[in-house]
Parts: C-alpha cells; structure tokens; sequence
C-alpha cells in the first residue's frame, strides 16, 4: 500500500525539507544576532518534520523520529537550558552569563544566549512535532495495540 500523498508532493518534499531545516538551524544559530532565536527556529524545524509527516505518512516518518525520539529531544532540551541557567552559578547567580560577550553584532557576541538558544530550539522543535505526532498516529476511539 502506498501511503501519503502523491509522487508531485512528495518530490517537492524531498527537495524542500532540507532547505526548511536548515534555515530552522540557521534562526536558531543567528538570534541573538538577528530576528529568530529558539522558539521561531525550533517551530521552523518542527514545520520541516510536519512536511515529512503529511507528504509521506505516518510509517516512513516515524522512521526517521519516533514520538520516544521527539520526547527525548524534548526532555533534553529542556534540561541543557536548565543545566546552562544553574551553571551561572558558578559566576555569581542564576542565569548569569559566565561566558565571554565577544564584540557586538558578531556571532560570538552574546555568551550564553546562543547554547540558550539552541536548548530552546530543541525543545520547542520536538514539542511541537511531538504533539503533531501523536494527534498523527494516536487517533481517538483507536488503541495502540489494536491492529485493525
């Protein structure tokens, strides 16, 4: 049986999905520098997953992350932005920054607000598509050991 949609969808998907994850990973990367950060990054990122959801169904998806895999990135996203939070700690309180700010409008620029970006990302990216997910597979009125 075939599933998802048609050979037209599904090559654009092919031909998109990257681009649309890469430009996730790039808001995530650039926002402390430009508009974006983790939140508009990771819901870009969880956009691309979705795409691949819809263009090519819930079996093939699912191969390629499962809703323990979006969990665990969820749940690891949300401990790296509490470990790098306490680990200001060591500076002189909660959330201070402790690394080096670097010089304005580079990359290198805002300490820790990159690695708290990229935490979020993460977190909001596999949230997202982990709730897209399971709305995807776990149908109401249907068990998961139910084969039919």
């Amino acid at each position: 049986m075939n599933s998802g949609m048609s050979l037209i969808v599904k090559t654009v998907t092919r031909l998109v999905a990257g681009f649309i994850t890469l430009f996730g990973i790039y808001i995530v990367l650039y926002g402390h520098v430009s508009p974006g950060g983790g939140f508009a990054g990771g819901a870009i990122l969880a956009a691309g997953l979705i795409l691949v959801l819809l263009a090519f169904g819930r079996e093939a998806t699912l191969r390629m992350m499962s809703h323990d895999g979006a969990l665990a990135w969820d749940c690891g996203g949300a401990l790296a932005f509490v470990l790098i939070a306490a680990l200001g700690y060591l500076a002189g309180g909660f959330f201070v920054n402790f690394l080096s700010h670097g010089e304005p409008g580079q990359l290198n620029s805002a300490g820790m607000i990159p690695l708290l970006n990229a935490a979020i990302g993460a977190k909001v990216g596999a949230g997202l598509f982990g709730v897209f997910l399971a709305l995807a597979v776990f149908r109401p009125g249907r068990h998961r050991e139910d084969p039919s």
